[in-house]
Parts: C-alpha cells; structure tokens; sequence
C-alpha cells in the first residue's frame, strides 16, 4: 500500500534540522503571527502516564494531547533555548505563535519547558542553534 503523501499548510514545510527534521518558513512571518496549530488526540491522565509518545504536550492538569500523528506537522518544531516560537493555548488548543520575525528559509522553534529538557534533551546534549556546531 503506497504511503498517502502529507500536504501542507501554507507557509510551511518539513525539512532538515540539526536535530533531525524540523519544520521551517516559506514565506516571511511577524512577530505575534500565529504559524500552526499543535493537534492530536486527548489522551486521558491515566493515557498520559502509560504513554511513551515523544509529543505529549499538555494543556492543563486534566488535557494532554498526543501530536505523534504524522498529520501533526507542528510536531516537527524543534526544541531551542533561544526559539523563535512559544505556544498559546487557548479554549483547549495549542497554537504557535511567532514571537519575533521570522525570515522565509528558518526553522521555527520553541523552548519545550524545563520538565521535557531534563528528561530528553540534556542527558544527550542540546542541538540547537545556540549549542550545535557543525
């Protein structure tokens, strides 16, 4: 069965990252502009702490979406300590909004949060921009 090819939204793409693939601009963006919206599936809190997904992302202490479907393109916004990003969430839905200007060409990233840093990031070194050399 052939895979059913993603289409994307405008002014976005998939591509290469430091860190694997990341999703990036194609056209410019401003300050304050809302990019993406982060969706999946609400998992319950029971779902959430037997889940091994890598794309919990919650949105209060009783909602937590899983955005590891390949649909989610947001999924694939890197972590990074200086972003570009942040989420908003608003009546149960996460969106990213830009929170300076972004150029066509560059990656969108956001801080992913302490909690999620410790846990997955640190223990095998940070790949972003401020500490990724080529």
């Amino acid at each position: 069965m052939a895979r059913k090819k993603l289409t994307y939204p405008d002014g976005v793409r998939v591509g290469r990252a430091s860190a694997g693939l990341g999703l990036f601009a194609t056209r410019p963006y401003k300050k304050g502009e809302r990019i993406i919206e982060y969706a999946g599936r609400t998992l319950t809190t029971a779902e959430e702490y037997t889940s091994r997904s890598k794309y919990l992302f919650e949105v209060n202490s009783r909602k937590t979406i899983d955005g590891a479907a390949r649909s989610n393109i947001a999924r694939y916004i890197n972590h990074s300590c200086t972003p570009n990003c942040e989420p908003e969430i608003e009546r149960g839905r996460i969106f990213i909004d830009a929170i300076k200007s972004i150029k066509a060409g560059e990656e969108f990233t956001y801080d992913y949060g302490e909690e999620y840093f410790d846990e997955h990031i640190k223990p095998y070194g940070c790949r972003c921009v401020k500490h990724y050399t080529t």
